[in-house]
């Protein structure tokens, strides 16, 4: 990757200081192909300019919480991109999904340059992605189990199994995947005292409670490496 014009890398800079909780140097200089010592001179130049960066010993760089800059104009590829990828959001299976995504791509049209307002419409009408499984939505849970993976929130859920069985559980949702556009949902099962896969359209109710879980030490890929092989649908 060649190295960006400063201004454009300050720009870029400020942006994924708010788009994450905490950014490395590290991280800033391998994205921007630049050294570690430059990044620091970045982060100073911005501070010095205004900007409220949090400096956290060891771990990185934050944006003061609360503060935030007027949106960055979007290049076309960008806006097209979004587009692209609302349409496919649209097909999903997940109602709570799509709805989401369509209403944020919507807030995002809102900031496009006048011109730019006009290509995003045309392109929406020009896009259509041939889709032969059935159009009807069969979930509409998954921003709620997403909210429960950031919280540590157990959740109760009524869950039909495989082999047709209505199941009550307490679980731990850990995290997400899709294969051929179901979503399946990894959580510590309190039933079966271990790991479950759950497919979210197979869940008949689900409802958010109040307690927390302490969030399991083991990261997605850990979990493929140990579980997935001999895992089944409960």
């Amino acid at each position: 990757m060649e190295e960006k014009p400063r201004l454009s890398r300050l720009t870029a800079i400020i942006t994924q200081l708010q788009s994450k909780r905490i950014v490395t140097a590290t991280y800033l200089a391998e994205k921007h192909s630049v050294s570690v010592r430059t990044i620091y001179r970045d982060i100073r130049t911005l501070e010095q300019s205004g900007i409220p960066i949090i400096t956290e010993e060891g771990k990185g760089y934050s944006i003061m919480e609360g503060y935030h800059l007027p949106p960055v104009l979007f290049t076309e590829d960008e806006a097209n991109a979004l587009i692209t990828i609302e349409q496919l959001a649209i097909r999903n299976k997940d109602q709570s999904l799509s709805e989401n995504v369509s209403s944020a791509v919507e807030k995002i049209k809102a900031i496009l340059k006048y011109s730019q307002k006009g290509n995003a419409d045309l392109l929406t009408e020009r896009i259509y992605f041939s889709d032969h499984q059935a159009k009807e939505k069969t979930s509409n849970n998954l921003m709620q189990i997403q909210a429960a993976i950031i919280h540590f929130q157990v959740l109760h859920i009524e869950y039909i199994s495989s082999q047709e069985e209505l199941t009550t559980r307490l679980i731990e949702p850990f995290a997400l995947y899709s294969i051929h556009g179901n979503f399946l949902l990894i959580a510590f099962c309190r039933l079966r005292k271990d790991f479950r896969v759950f497919r979210i359209d197979y869940i008949e109710n689900i409802r958010t409670l109040n307690e927390t879980f302490t969030p399991h030490d083991m990261t997605i890929k850990e979990y493929f490496e140990k579980y997935v092989k001999n895992q089944e649908y409960p």
